[in-house]
Protein backbone atom coordinates (compact mmCIF):
# COMPACT_ATOMS: atom_id res chain seq x y z
CA UNK A 1 0.00 0.00 0.00
CA UNK A 2 1.58 3.32 -1.02
CA UNK A 3 1.17 6.62 1.16
CA UNK A 4 -1.13 8.98 0.06
CA UNK A 5 -0.91 12.73 0.41
CA UNK A 6 -2.12 15.99 -1.55
CA UNK A 7 -0.07 14.70 -4.34
CA UNK A 8 -2.01 11.39 -4.60
CA UNK A 9 -5.16 11.40 -6.97
CA UNK A 10 -8.43 10.67 -4.97
CA UNK A 11 -8.95 6.85 -6.63
CA UNK A 12 -5.43 6.18 -5.35
CA UNK A 13 -6.60 7.57 -2.36
CA UNK A 14 -10.05 5.34 -2.80
CA UNK A 15 -7.82 2.47 -3.50
CA UNK A 16 -5.98 2.21 -0.61
CA UNK A 17 -8.21 3.02 1.70
CA UNK A 18 -11.94 2.77 0.77
CA UNK A 19 -13.22 3.94 3.34
CA UNK A 20 -12.39 7.56 2.44
CA UNK A 21 -14.74 7.43 -0.20
CA UNK A 22 -17.39 9.03 2.43
CA UNK A 23 -14.94 11.68 2.98
CA UNK A 24 -14.57 13.16 -0.39
CA UNK A 25 -18.53 12.82 -0.88
CA UNK A 26 -19.68 14.43 2.10
CA UNK A 27 -16.84 17.17 0.63
CA UNK A 28 -18.27 17.66 -3.21
CA UNK A 29 -14.81 16.31 -4.12
CA UNK A 30 -15.31 14.41 -7.53
CA UNK A 31 -14.07 10.41 -6.82
CA UNK A 32 -13.96 10.18 -10.92
CA UNK A 33 -11.14 13.19 -11.66
CA UNK A 34 -9.30 11.95 -14.21
CA UNK A 35 -6.58 11.15 -11.99
CA UNK A 36 -6.00 14.94 -11.01
CA UNK A 37 -3.93 15.59 -7.27
CA UNK A 38 -6.19 15.86 -4.51
CA UNK A 39 -4.07 19.11 -4.10
CA UNK A 40 -5.37 20.69 -7.18
CA UNK A 41 -9.18 19.62 -6.25
CA UNK A 42 -9.40 21.21 -3.27
CA UNK A 43 -7.45 24.11 -4.90
CA UNK A 44 -10.23 24.18 -7.70
CA UNK A 45 -13.28 23.84 -5.45
CA UNK A 46 -11.95 26.47 -2.77
CA UNK A 47 -11.13 23.23 -0.10
CA UNK A 48 -8.61 23.88 2.87
CA UNK A 49 -6.41 21.11 2.13
CA UNK A 50 -4.98 21.11 5.36
CA UNK A 51 -8.59 20.65 6.47
CA UNK A 52 -9.56 17.95 4.07
CA UNK A 53 -6.01 15.89 4.75
CA UNK A 54 -7.11 15.62 8.47
CA UNK A 55 -10.67 14.42 7.60
CA UNK A 56 -9.04 11.99 5.64
CA UNK A 57 -6.48 10.48 7.88
CA UNK A 58 -8.64 10.53 11.04
CA UNK A 59 -11.33 8.45 8.90
CA UNK A 60 -8.26 5.71 8.02
CA UNK A 61 -7.36 5.68 11.85
CA UNK A 62 -11.13 5.12 13.16
CA UNK A 63 -11.38 2.35 11.05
Amino acid sequence: MRECSLESSVPDWIIDHPETTMVFQKLGIDTCCGGKSLEYLCQIQGLDQDIVLLKLVETIKST
